[in-house]
Parts: structure tokens; C-alpha cells; sequence
């Protein structure tokens, strides 16, 4: 009994020195990043909302660019000066420049405070070594930009939305199951970067065997990485495409190999992620704690897309209901089908899809809840 009762004294001391919130830390939050001032988006700049470059800090000491964007004209939905807010992030391995930054501006000129944000280890953001990825550190990032937005003197801090694109689709449930400062999540043509890298895609490596080999070339990279002194890097969307390249790959191209989304920090653009940089997504699943999610989440996904699996696959975990091809809602749980779009048609506007009405209608009922 003795020993039960030290083990207990021990735990709660540990959780305690976790949470002690006398024991502050004063960080330099002054930032060391170099941003580029000119505007180099993939889309137009907008004449009804301000643009500006900030810089934010994760919990692990990660600083993160992002760019603001402001509503120039006073809206009613700035309660005594304060506007609900959106931190936006995504696709995976893309820049603020991209998709990201477009739904950002799109809905500032909507009445929203937002931000696009580069995850750590990418675009302008800190981090070394470059272009690697976590399932933690990742969805720390979507938290982190909620700390932001929540001290900004235009912003109230109880209307605060996140929008994750793609990869990063999945991040933003993740960050709503762990985070109830998030009111409100859109997951946009999400992965889910834990399923795709376990079972491949369509469950197509899910066997013991095959998941075995990918953890043995994993570690035989990482040798040859420390070996090498360099990570080696996996190559963004190939280019040029092969004949026989599924479509998706050819809507890929589309996008990251053309003037259409082709940026010089997205790692899709060029030569991607390193190969070992998506090592732990193969045995710490996203979104195992979904289920409990109270504030409302809304995933938009194409009919036509190869990953609409990934939003079907979230949905039940959340509602626990078996989605039959069909758009769905259950409680504060919904699955918005956009007909015959394709993955990549959610990313921008070339195809005139993505729905704004619809999220504008999501955050601003959400957000005044």
C-alpha cells in the first residue's frame, strides 16, 4: 500500500510541474525568420481585406510565418471591435502561398480575422532539419496558431475556426479533439496522413508483412541518412508524367507543376518531403479520439476524388454512422459531397467548386454558438 500510495504522490507531482501555471517561462518571441514582403501568392491579391506577415510560436519553440488577413470595411460581425477568427493550413507538403493562403483571403472578405500558416519544418517557417512531419508537431501547429489569434486585440477569443486542407485536413480533426478552444473545424479534401501511410492507399499495403517492410526501409534510410551527414529527399509530384500515370497523379500536376499552383517553397513543387520524414505517421493514428469531438466539424470532399474514402472514414468515427455515398449530418457532424469534383479541384478556384457560401454559413452559425 505504501508503494501504490508513492506512485500515486509521484503521478499527481508530474502533473502537477506539467500544469503549474506559477512556474512561467519568458521566451524571446521576437522573430528570426526571414519573410518575403512581396506579394508572391499563386492567387490575386484582394482589395476588400489588409495583408500582413506574422510570426508565432509552437510549444516546442518552432516559429511559424503565416500571413493575416484582415476585413477592411467594419462588419457587424465584430463584436466591440472583435472579429471571429480562422487559422488555415495545408495541403500537405503545399505553402501559405497556395491553397492555404486563398481560402485565408477568401474568408477575410467574409468577415473573418484569418491566418494561412506554413507548418513547422516548411516554407518560411522555423525548424530543422527542413521538410519533415509529425503527427504531434503538426497538430501543435493548428494549437499554436490558436494561442495567436487568441491575444490579438481584433479577434474574440471565443469564436476561433481552423480549416485544414487535405493532409492537413486530418491535422485540424486531430487538433479540435485535443483543443476546445477550436469552436468550429473544416477538413477540406482531407488525408488522413496516419491511414494512407499504414494501410496504403485503398488498403492496399495493409497487411503485417507489408507494413514490416516499409518500417525496414525506413530504418535503412535513416542509416544511410545519419551516414550521409543528409536527409534524402522522396521528390515532389513526379515530372514529367508518364504515360501511365493514375489521374490523380495527372491532377497533381496540374496544380504543383504548372503556373496554375506552382510555388518555389512548396515541397510538391519540387523535391517533396524527405523519405524518412513521415516515418511516425505509421504508428500514431490521427484520429483515434475523434469520436469525442463536441464543437461542430464540417469535411467537404469531391465526388470524384481518390481520397473521399479518408472523409467517409472520419465521419463514422465521429458519428459513429456508415455513410453511403451520400452527403451526411449527424448532430454537429456533417459530410459535404460536392458533386463531380475531383482532390485537387478543392484546392483552388480553377474549377469554381469550392464552397464558400457553405463555410461562410458553417463558421458564422458555429462561431456565435
Amino acid at each position: 500500500m505504501r508503494t501504490r500510495r508513492l506512485i500515486l504522490l509521484l503521478a499527481a507531482g508530474l502533473l502537477a510541474a506539467c500544469g503549474n501555471k506559477n512556474n512561467s517561462n519568458q521566451e524571446n518571441m521576437n522573430t528570426s525568420l526571414q519573410l518575403t514582403q512581396e506579394w508572391d501568392k499563386t492567387f490575386a491579391k484582394s482589395d476588400k481585406v489588409d495583408h500582413k506577415k506574422v510570426t508565432f510560436h509552437n510549444r516546442y519553440g518552432i516559429e511559424l510565418a503565416a500571413d493575416m488577413y484582415v476585413p477592411k470595411a467594419e462588419r457587424e460581425e465584430a463584436k466591440g471591435g472583435r472579429y471571429p477568427a480562422i487559422a488555415v493550413s495545408g495541403p500537405f507538403g503545399a505553402v501559405k502561398e497556395q491553397s492555404s493562403g486563398l481560402y485565408a483571403q477568401h474568408m477575410a472578405e467574409r468577415g473573418f480575422v484569418t491566418i494561412a500558416f506554413d507548418p513547422s519544418y516548411t516554407g518560411e517557417s522555423g525548424g530543422e532539419p527542413r521538410r519533415m512531419a509529425s503527427p504531434d508537431i503538426n497538430t501543435e501547429d493548428f494549437l499554436a496558431a490558436v494561442d495567436f489569434l487568441s491575444v490579438q486585440e481584433n479577434v474574440d477569443a471565443e469564436r476561433i475556426g481552423i480549416i485544414g486542407i487535405c493532409g492537413f485536413g486530418g491535422m485540424a480533426v486531430n487538433a479540435a479533439a485535443l483543443d476546445p478552444r477550436i469552436k468550429a473545424t473544416v477538413a477540406s479534401t482531407m488525408y488522413d496522413m496516419s491511414k494512407v501511410n499504414v494501410e496504403g492507399y485503398f488498403k492496399s499495403e495493409d497487411t503485417p508483412q507489408q507494413r514490416m517492410e516499409k518500417r525496414r526501409a525506413l530504418a535503412a534510410q535513416r542509416t544511410a541518412d545519419y551516414k550521409a551527414g543528409s536527409y534524402q529527399r522522396a521528390g515532389g509530384v513526379i515530372d514529367p508524367l508518364p504515360d501511365d500515370a493514375p489521374w490523380f497523379v495527372k491532377d497533381y500536376h496540374a496544380y504543383y507543376k504548372t503556373p496554375r499552383g506552382y510555388h518555389k517553397r512548396s515541397g510538391n513543387s519540387n523535391d517533396g518531403w524527405n523519405v524518412v520524414g513521415c516515418q511516425s505517421f505509421l504508428n500514431q493514428p490521427l484520429l483515434a479520439w475523434a469520436h469525442e469531438i463536441e464543437t461542430p466539424v464540417l469535411l467537404v470532399h469531391g465526388s470524384k476524388a481518390h481520397s473521399r474514402y479518408f472523409s467517409e472514414y472520419a465521419f463514422e468515427r465521429m458519428t459513429g454512422k456508415k455513410v453511403e455515398n451520400e452527403s451526411a449530418k449527424v448532430g454537429n457532424k456533417e459530410l459535404l459531397i460536392i458533386p463531380g469534383a475531383s482532390h485537387v479541384d478543392l484546392y483552388d478556384d480553377e474549377a469554381g467548386v469550392i464552397p464558400y457560401d457553405k463555410l461562410e454559413a458553417f463558421f458564422r452559425q458555429s462561431l456565435e454558438e
